[in-house]
């Protein structure tokens, strides 16, 4: 899910180690990493082995069966407690303040199964719609970089942002990063969980997470870890992400079931 193209060679060698990792245990483990497909392709495949998923479509779309690994720990804020949480971002020089201020405005959002660019959001702006409703019009672009492009050029107001995706940007690019403002942020959440296959044996889920704790752990790997903002593991389960429906769910009790 994190993989900025200054971040790839990062990602791609910490998947080698754990992919070698598996074959030390026996496993069949590819050479490279998957980036031809799109993420929800990727999840539905029944032979997946690993992958990193976000935590709202992984319990609220019923044809996606996935297994939680792992969850990551992350050098950000909130980070060192398996959370992280959206920053709600306007352009650099928009002088509103806070979310009660952007009624009536618009909002770009990457798409209605992001937990951190939709979910939040909408959990943020439950307390301040009136008759079902907080802004003009909700912009749906696609992904979060297409979402803070859309509020730096004008063309929307305000998003919410994965703080690791912003945190990413801060560091490879820097421009895009400057153009926004942080006006708030959401309630915290679960860290977007390292997954696998459905139908994967435990022995091989087993075996995932003692590799991916060899990769956290390996000093060879501190730079890749580093350019990933990757701080550590700690374990996780399905359950662990049913917060996430109980925030649709008290939307939609509160008459607010989509973001408008």
């Amino acid at each position: 899910m994190y993989d900025h193209p200054g971040q790839h060679a990062a990602n791609d060698a910490l998947w080698r180690a754990i992919a070698a990792a598996l074959r030390d245990s026996g496993i069949d483990a590819p050479e490279t990493l998957d980036r031809s497909r799109s993420v929800e392709d990727i999840w539905r495949d029944p032979h997946l082995l690993f992958a990193q998923a976000c935590g709202y479509p992984l319990v609220t779309m019923p044809d996606l069966t996935l297994q939680v690994v792992a969850a990551p720990i992350y050098d950000v804020a909130d980070g060192g407690s398996g959370e992280h949480r959206s920053v709600v971002v306007v352009r650099a020089d928009d002088a509103g303040d806070g979310i009660a201020a952007f009624r009536g405005r618009i909002a770009a959002v990457n798409g209605r199964n992001s937990n951190t660019g939709y979910n939040l959001l909408r959990a943020l702006v439950v307390p301040h719609a009136r008759d079902g409703r907080f802004f003009t019009a909700v912009v749906e672009t696609g992904a979060h970089h297409a979402s803070a492009a859309a509020v730096r050029d004008g063309s929307a107001d305000i998003a919410a942002i994965d703080a690791v995706t912003f945190a990413t940007w801060q560091r490879y690019e820097p421009d895009l990063a400057a153009a926004l403002r942080i006006v708030t942020t959401t309630a915290p959440s679960p860290t977007l969980p390292f997954v696998t296959a459905a139908g994967t044996p435990p022995a091989v889920v087993a075996a995932l997470r003692a590799a991916l704790g060899q990769a956290v752990a390996d000093p060879a790997l501190s730079s890749a870890r580093a350019a990933l903002l990757l701080a550590g593991i700690h374990d996780a389960i399905f359950a662990d992400y049913t917060p996430l429906r109980t925030l649709a769910e008290q939307a939609r009790a509160s008459c607010y079931p989509e973001l408008r």
